[in-house]
């Protein structure tokens, strides 16, 4: 049951509200420009009070995200967002925390903070750039760069095995992942929205175009002519329907997900799956996250937002249970406990 405690707005917000007053200086063409958008779209939706948001971010393009919304925010170091932000939300379960961060920035020097962040379900917001290349320095291959990719580190291709965000997030417990391209400003919206509503760590990827170092990483995506069979876009309680006119499905078949055209066979189109975003077991999950073209389909919208305890509110509990147990109640309860001695 959600234990979200962040204050509602008593009036309503508007997208102005969070348009900030500083120069967005991403390059132009940048996705960085569309997610922006989404966010100051979304945030008036979630009926949370404007002075309750909290952007953390630390080094990259993504992490000049806190200068560029107008709400609270800290600017930290490089790989550490998640820690401050992780901090920020303990000490405040009244803060709506978000994160702004690379897959350069959490997934290499900040690797251990955001798994053991996800791992601790605390309940902050990770919305994830990744543009599979250091964009901020100039073009060095990143944790999910692909393999034999060449740039600026690896001149011959890189021969490293990237991060499959999807999976990593599955791994260290993970209870909310989604999934968006930066040219579905709609899609990201919808999901920046879910992301707010979720108690718990929610990690938003962003398939983010990088036009100066990594420029057309996802065209195979969004070709016109063939993003109806690469794309399939989740939603919760719906078939796993997906190509033109939904002619494809999918299928679990001998423990693996298969693609099937839907009206061939009547009991495959009985067996085509229906999407549980809210499955507490991750096996569906973690294999729609490693879903990918040519084979299959990329999965696009919330796969995965269980329902777990969060650290945040499990901490509050203990503090709570002490107090109560405690016959010490305030300072002078304190003082006075125990041997005490008097001066003459």
């Amino acid at each position: 049951m959600s234990r979200i405690r962040v204050p509602l707005s008593e009036v309503k917000l508007t997208k102005e509200d969070f348009v900030s007053d500083q120069i967005v200086k991403w390059c132009p063409g940048c996705g960085g420009h569309a997610i922006l958008k989404a966010v100051e779209t979304a945030f008036p939706e979630t009926g949370f009070r404007k002075e309750n948001f909290a952007f953390i971010s630390g080094i990259g393009c993504s992490s000049r995200f806190p200068y560029y919304i107008n709400t609270y925010g800290i600017h930290g170091i490089h790989g550490r967002a998640n820690s401050i932000a992780s901090g920020v939300k303990i000490a405040n379960t009244g803060l709506s925390v978000w994160i702004t961060t690379g897959d350069g920035d959490s997934m290499a020097i900040g690797g251990n903070h955001f798994i053991h962040t996800i791992r601790r379900n605390i309940d902050v917001n990770i919305l994830l750039f990744n543009n599979q290349i250091y964009g901020l320095t100039k073009g060095q291959y990143s944790p999910t760069t692909p393999k034999g990719q060449i740039t600026r580190t690896s001149p011959y291709g890189t021969i490293e095995h990237p991060f499959n965000p999807a999976g990593l997030v599955m791994g260290a417990m993970g209870t909310f992942f989604a999934r968006v391209l930066d040219s579905n400003v709609k899609m990201m919206t919808e999901v920046v929205r879910e992301s707010a509503k979720h108690d718990g760590t929610a990690v938003v990827e962003i398939l983010q175009n990088c036009i100066i170092f990594a420029d057309k990483a996802f065209s195979y995506l969004t070709d016109k002519e063939q993003k109806d069979d690469f794309q399939i876009h989740l939603k919760h309680g719906e078939p796993m329907l997906f190509g033109k006119n939904n002619s494809k499905g999918i299928v679990l078949r001998d423990n693996r997900l298969q693609i099937i055209k839907v009206g061939e066979n009547k009991q495959d189109d009985k067996n085509i799956l229906i999407h549980d975003q809210y499955d507490t077991d991750p096996g569906i999950h973690r294999m729609l996250g490693f879903m990918r073209p040519p084979e299959m389909p990329r999965a696009f919208g919330v796969i995965r937002a269980a329902r777990f305890d969060t650290y945040d509110h499990l901490m509050e509990d203990q503090i709570d249970n002490a107090k109560k147990r405690s016959a010490i109640k305030c300072v002078d309860d304190l003082l006075n406990s125990g041997e005490t001695f008097e001066v003459n």
